[in-house]
């Protein structure tokens, strides 16, 4: 008899951490501001907004984000194409809004933010998504190019997967004076 071998949860927290830790800082900041909006944990434009810009950025992103609990609900349970339309078609939106933020440089950026926004059964629809989305005219050329060629063969043709939930959702860290954390 085989004994299945499970990820302790410290484990795959430092996994998701290490993960998270290798994308660029701007790409940090976004999915820890997007967390804040989409899961809606705090004034992210209090947190975020850095100018007038970035206010109407973040105001932005609010109207998108708002359909993510009909997405939620609309997951499909199976590849069934009677339910893809009304939930492939908001999710391709809301995940065009980042791509076009210009701060999501990478399928795994995406999927780090986006199965934490909707949740671990949104996992085999990403990939579709994401290219989908990074295949829009609204993002430059070589950005689609750079976009669409971030997604891994792996990543795109996977044969299952997993249904564990994140464990590590970043947050806003506030800044510590050197003086201060000695």
């Amino acid at each position: 008899m085989g004994t299945r071998m499970i990820p302790a949860a410290g484990s795959a927290t430092l996994a998701e951490v290490k993960e998270f830790a290798g994308f660029s800082a701007g790409t940090q900041r976004y999915i820890r501001r997007s967390l804040d909006i989409g899961l809606d944990r705090s004034d992210a434009m209090a947190i975020w907004s850095r100018d007038v810009v970035e206010a109407a950025s973040i105001r932005a992103q609010t109207r998108v984000y708002a359909r993510l609990d009909e997405i939620r609900s609309l997951v499909p349970d199976d590849s069934g194409l009677d339910a893809v339309e009304p939930f492939l078609a908001p999710l391709v939106t809301a995940s065009a809004f980042d791509l076009g933020q210009d701060r999501l440089n990478s399928f795994a950026a995406y999927r780090f933010l986006y199965e934490r926004l909707i949740g671990p059964a949104v996992r085999p629809w990403l990939p579709g998504a994401f290219c989908a989305a990074a295949a829009l005219p609204h993002l430059h050329p070589e950005k689609r190019r750079i976009l669409l060629q971030s997604i891994s063969e792996a990543a795109a043709t996977a044969p299952g997967w997993s249904n564990r939930a994140p464990t590590f959702y970043p947050n806003w860290v506030e800044k510590v004076a050197a003086d201060a954390a000695a």
